[in-house]
């Protein structure tokens, strides 16, 4: 399912002006949220999110079209995964964006895949360096070459996910989505300036954490300290929160009671923004 040029259209293929600079040069960037029960979880973030990022990139867009585009293609598929693609539109050769921006945005929907909730995930640690000097590590830009070339050597080698450390050898986050370990009972997660995502599910899951009495600390990390955690997760608006099982050849047992407790707190959460049950989340 599709929406595009304000409306509702079946299947996944419409007219693209060849131009378009999201096509050419990556120009443009993207936002992935869940959908149960025809609703949104935290559509209000992921709409304030997509707005920042426009604006970072040097354009806007119209956040009350996209929010009730978001709110009819959710109420279309029932249970699934929205993505929001925006581009800075058409432009002529050469870098330099067209003044007026005319950006063009769509609404792709696709069916939740039966399992993937809250499910366990392994982390192979790339050589890819996520560099947290760039604007673009906190925007989910086109560009994501980077991810895609450090997936497909993971699940080559056995694993689920990417982990991708920075330029400082410090922990980034995985291919797609954020990181936290519990240390001495505390829940750590690298701070944005080392080249993270501001994650919807990452600012909840802090936010969860306070709320039950889990300290929270935002650090930068060294791979050998979360190796040596009490329990890793990996968290993204699609898998909600997934322990790690192993990164590299360093496995985590499992059943961290803090991970269940985190676990159990946020399936609340989705489940009381889309107002459905707490086992559908």
């Amino acid at each position: 399912m599709l929406w595009f040029d304000g409306a509702l259209r079946e299947g996944s293929r419409h007219g693209f002006d060849l131009a378009d600079r999201g096509l050419t040069l990556g120009d443009g960037l993207f936002d992935t949220a869940l959908c149960l029960g025809g609703r949104l979880a935290f559509r209000e973030a992921h709409l304030a999110r997509l707005a920042a990022s426009a604006d970072d990139l040097g354009f806007s867009i119209d956040r009350e079209a996209v929010g009730e585009a978001m709110r009819r293609v959710a109420a279309a598929i029932g249970d699934g995964a929205l993505r929001t693609t925006i581009t800075r539109g058409s432009g002529p050769r050469g870098l330099a964006p067209p003044e007026p921006a005319r950006p063009v945005w769509w609404i792709a929907a696709t069916p939740r895949r039966a399992g993937s909730g809250f499910a366990p995930v392994s982390l192979h640690p790339s050589t890819i360096r996520r560099n947290e000097t760039s604007p673009t590590a906190r925007i989910k830009t086109l560009g994501y070459l980077d991810a895609i070339l450090a997936a497909r050597e993971a699940r080559t080698r056995g694993f689920d996910e990417a982990l991708f450390l920075n330029t400082k050898v410090h922990l980034a986050c995985a291919g797609t989505g954020n990181l936290f370990a519990i240390l001495d009972g505390r829940l750590v997660t690298p701070p944005l300036s080392d080249g993270v995502l501001p994650g919807i599910v990452r600012a909840q899951v802090l936010g969860l954490a306070r709320s039950l009495g889990i300290g929270t600390t935002e650090r930068s990390l060294a791979l050998e300290e979360v190796l040596a955690a009490e329990a890793v997760v990996m968290t993204n608006s699609l898998r909600g929160l997934s322990p790690v099982t192993a990164i590299g050849t360093t496995a985590f047992p499992g059943g961290h009671e803090t991970v269940a407790a985190l676990s159990h707190a946020l399936r609340r959460l989705i489940a009381e923004e889309c107002g459905v049950a707490p086992e559908v989340a």
